[in-house]
């Protein structure tokens, strides 16, 4: 993955409203989740979450699909995996790394 690849794709998980989107189609897998669905779980208006949803397919953490009416939205799981790579590469310089608890 390139660097420019790797500050977009960071930038645009770099607001809450983004990265809870994110989150939440992680969640629903290969599948993703239709713009309506995600609207109510995210809990942000239809318009507002259109601009979100662009910002993470410009940067190509997500796809968009139509089917009939509806717009679906999935994860772009090998950028996701890419950038994971990226950013634990060399982790620790070669020793294992504690576990650390989860939070959120």
């Amino acid at each position: 993955m390139e660097t420019k690849s790797i500050v977009r794709a960071l930038a645009a998980i770099a607001h809450e409203a983004r990265l809870e989107t994110y989150h939440q189609l992680v969640q629903a897998g290969p599948a993703g989740l239709a713009a309506g669905r995600l609207s109510e779980l995210v809990q942000i208006p239809p318009s507002s979450l259109s601009f979100h949803l662009k910002e993470l397919v410009n940067a190509g953490l997500l796809t968009s699909r139509q089917e009939g009416r509806f717009v679906f939205y999935s994860v772009q799981f090998e950028t996701m995996n890419s950038l994971l790579a990226y950013l634990t590469e060399n982790c620790c310089g070669g020793d294992p790394c504690a576990a650390t608890p989860k939070t959120r």
